[in-house]
């Protein structure tokens, strides 16, 4: 058997034995086809990784044309390859061609190449392209209907995809969003996209808290392992390596969406203040009684908007809470019952969400609501705890620090040394306070300033007690810390 007889039977052989989508054959329906095809695929990976884009660009099309099927990689590499392509091109029919050929290489991907690409991820891209080289002309020419069929790709691509839509996706359907709402002048365009966004894009980040969080024992039971004598060094390096990648990868996932949804509610805020946001959704609201979808749409939007103080929001999501009770919703009834003074039901519901809560991480807001809920009972040991819970699971968490020292500079003579020296509880109490100015730049002024107003015992009453400067000193009763004389 010949070399190319051999490779042919090879390729029908995998073909075979794997589901390809829309093609009938993965090389070709020959010999003679899957040799060109492979040929192709080869070729444009020479040009493209030695950056000849022109020169791949033609292999690239024979590939796309003859065999789709072929190497998923294909489309994967179109977007950088037409991105060089439209740059280097001068003529503008050309390139115009090119941004054509870019937008529809993503239209099919997802039927060559199922289990990798998706029909909305590609819908994301077609519309961001359109967006990046298409909507200035737009605007200055002033083609609405065109932006419009943007803004509804973009649309059709987030309901497919969900919470799995990427941050760029995102960033750039929300311009698109804040266009049609000036161009139509519908302030509706932009709430229903912001409640898209913020639904999604929470969801998206638990979901990568989630991941990070499953893999944090496994650290803990490699180490084990590798102390144990179970696996010896390199072993223990390899699986660590891998280890810290995936957790980067989804802390690295989290920052870029919060930093999407940052730039979302930047642009969001001066459409939708509270009133307009309660004039809205008052209508909404009696249509919608028991579409709790929508309704935990309208709840989230009025409070990442601060507007929980809204008749309309109350009543939303008390519906909400009835019919659904989740963490979210116990969270913010939480919240809601603080700022009316019932401090047991929202210590009640503050419990309520800490065991509904998936991630330790959005457990943190709830645990230093509920430490401000027993300072308003002056149970200052509980306080503390729940503080400390929160610092447990995000140590730079400055407005726990701010909490516990406020806890110390109120407790007042019932706590001093064991000399009972006055007013030595705000060294600790400093001590917090610093340490929140240091782990957290966002609190820094707020500890600072409460830091600066603490008094401190005496200058006669350290002399007495033969105390100096420096020295460690202890503060008893419930605080129970070594401090420093100051």
């Amino acid at each position: 058997m010949t070399m190319k007889k051999l490779l042919f039977v090879i390729v029908l052989s995998i073909s075979s034995t794997l589901a390809f989508g829309q093609c009938n054959f993965r090389y070709g329906a020959n010999e003679e086809d899957s040799l060109k095809c492979l040929e192709d695929v080869n070729s444009f990976r020479v040009f493209y990784n030695n950056k000849q884009y022109a020169d791949a660009y033609v292999p690239w099309q024979e590939v796309v044309k003859n065999c789709p099927c072929a190497w998923d990689g294909i489309y994967t590499y179109a977007q950088n390859m037409f991105d060089n392509l439209i740059k280097a091109e001068t003529d503008s029919a050309k390139k115009e061609a090119l941004v054509d050929q870019l937008i529809d290489s993503y239209r099919n991907r997802h039927l060559y190449f199922p289990k990798k690409y998706t029909e909305g991820n590609g819908l994301g891209f077609m519309a961001y392209n359109a967006y990046r080289y298409r909507i200035k002309n737009y605007m200055k020419n002033k083609e609405y209907d065109k932006i419009e069929d943007i803004y509804n790709m973009y649309v059709r691509s987030v309901e497919l995809e969900k919470d799995a839509t990427q941050p760029n996706i995102w960033d750039t359907y929300f311009i698109v969003a804040e266009i049609m709402t000036q161009v139509k002048k519908d302030t509706n365009i932009i709430i229903e996209a912001y409640e898209r966004a913020t639904d999604y894009i929470d969801v998206a980040i638990v979901n990568a808290f989630v991941k990070y969080e499953k893999q944090l024992p496994n650290f803990e039971n490699l180490q084990a392992a590798f102390d144990n004598g179970q696996i010896d060094k390199l072993e223990y390096d390899k699986r660590f390596k891998n280890l810290s990648a995936d957790t980067a990868r989804q802390m690295k996932l989290v920052s870029n969406y919060r930093k999407t949804l940052s730039n979302v509610e930047g642009k969001f805020q001066p459409y939708a203040p509270c009133n307009v946001l309660e004039a809205v959704y008052a209508k909404k609201i009696n249509q919608n009684r028991d579409n709790i979808k929508v309704l935990k749409k309208m709840v989230l939007t009025m409070s990442k908007g601060g507007c929980i103080t809204s008749p309309v929001f109350k009543e939303a999501l008390e519906i909400v809470h009835n019919a659904e009770p989740g963490a979210q919703s116990a969270y913010l009834m939480g919240n809601l019952s603080l700022r009316n003074n019932e401090v047991d039901k929202a210590i009640n519901y503050f419990d309520q969400a800490i065991e509904l809560f998936e991630t330790e991480e959005q457990k943190v807001d709830c645990y230093y609501m509920l430490g401000l809920a027993y300072q308003l009972q002056q149970k200052y040991s509980e306080s503390r705890s729940a503080a400390l819970q929160a610092i447990k699971i995000h140590p730079n968490c400055g407005k726990a620090y701010i909490l516990i020292g406020d806890l110390y500079a109120s407790s007042g003579n019932r706590c001093g040394g064991d000399d009972f020296l006055p007013r030595s509880y705000n060294w600790c109490a400093a001590d917090k306070y610093a340490k929140a100015a240091a782990v957290d730049p966002s609190c820094a002024e707020t500890a600072n300033a409460k830091r600066a107003k603490l008094a401190f015992p005496t200058k006669q009453d350290r002399f007495v007690r033969g105390l100096n400067d420096g020295q460690s000193y202890h503060v008893g009763c419930w605080i129970n810390e070594t401090t420093t004389i100051r």
